[in-house]
């Protein structure tokens, strides 16, 4: 096909998702697109909520973006601190904390380095129920930093993110959601604005809107290195600007956050990879997109993917947990629908 203007590439990319959501396999979605250009396109359909009464999404709807915390806070803040001076990326995570696994003092966990836990190659393990056994914020990061996690083979960590969160909030003496606020980005969406709906939460007995979806961050106060931010469509899609014109970070740290560092990450993110590697997830941001392109994605439905070659960024928000999890939605398909349509529609 003939390369097509953006807001007709992003019509063309969102026919799939308009399908998905008017078959009620998702509630609602956003879909959007920028170019290293500032320029932007976005297509919305369907519902913020369906529970507990029908709710329209619209384009300033607030998301819970879940994991997208890990790449557009955390890794930046540790870069950030790599950039200030106060931290290096070979540092073992007791540089910064130097109370973790204080019992016995002899633990492994003490000597795995920034780089390692940010690239998810620490070995730790992937989740546990922290929340579950903890009475508040205080008992929950100790319970992060004092249980003796067994080490194996590399996987995708939260755990290894909560460190890196609790680390930055040592080393900057303030709440990592401060560090989190830019245009469309908070730790919580700003009163009165329309946020769309996560899960009807068996654990704390509601429909959650407007507060973190995942358990983990929920029992550390809301907020924390692995999950907590929310954020617009246009949140999101400044953000990936600002990493397609280099004012993400500067230029070296932006370099580093870019390179490859396994066979399928980024740091942090992940790097177009043809297939699965061990305990990763699949690359989710379709085959026709540039090598270089990098992207992420968070449990309760949104994602983002950037185009490093060919200057452009797209982002799929979708409230793909509400009412509940339980439903095999076809939303990582969609995704790579999404990619290789957009991809095909701007390229030609």
């Amino acid at each position: 096909m003939r390369a097509l203007p953006l807001d007709a590439a992003v019509a063309h990319a969102f026919r799939p998702v308009a399908d998905a959501v008017a078959a009620r396999r998702l509630p609602g979605a956003v879909l959007g697109a920028v170019s290293a250009d500032g320029a932007r396109a976005v297509a919305v359909a369907g519902h913020a909520a369906w529970l507990p009464e029908d709710r329209p999404l619209a384009r300033d709807t607030w998301f819970d973006l879940a994991s997208l915390t890990k790449v557009l806070v955390t890794g930046r803040e540790v870069l950030r601190l790599v950039e200030d001076g106060l931290a290096d990326l070979g540092d073992p995570i007791s540089a910064l904390l130097p109370d973790i696994a204080q019992v016995p003092g002899t633990s492994p966990v003490r000597g795995l380095t920034l780089s390692a836990l940010a690239t998810h190659t620490a070995g730790l393990p992937a989740w546990a129920p922290i929340y579950a056994n903890a009475a508040d914020p205080a008992g929950a990061a100790a319970a992060v930093l004092q249980t003796e996690w067994p080490l194996g083979e590399p996987c995708y960590s939260d755990i290894g993110y909560m460190m890196l969160g609790l680390a930055v909030e040592r080393a900057r003496a303030t709440r990592l959601a401060d560090l989190a606020a830019r245009p469309g980005l908070a730790a919580a969406p700003p009163a009165g604005a329309a946020v769309a709906a996560t899960e009807d939460c068996q654990w704390r007995g509601r429909v959650l809107v407007g507060e973190v979806h995942d358990e983990n961050a929920a029992g550390l106060g809301g907020f924390a290195g692995h999950a907590g931010l929310f954020g617009t469509v246009d949140g999101v899609l400044e953000a990936a600007l600002a990493v397609l014109t280099g004012t993400w970070l500067g230029p070296a740290a932006l370099a580093v956050m870019t390179a490859r560092h396994t066979p399928t990450r980024a740091f942090g993110w992940q790097i177009r990879h043809a297939l699965p590697a061990g305990a990763e997830p699949p690359w989710t941001g379709g085959s026709l997109c540039s090598p270089r392109t990098i992207g992420h994605t968070g449990f309760t439905g949104t994602g983002l993917w950037i185009d490093l070659e060919r200057g452009y960024a797209w982002a799929l928000l979708t409230n793909r947990v509400h009412p509940s999890r339980h439903v095999d939605t076809g939303v990582q398909d969609l995704r790579r629908a999404v990619g290789n349509r957009l991809a095909a529609a701007m390229t030609g």
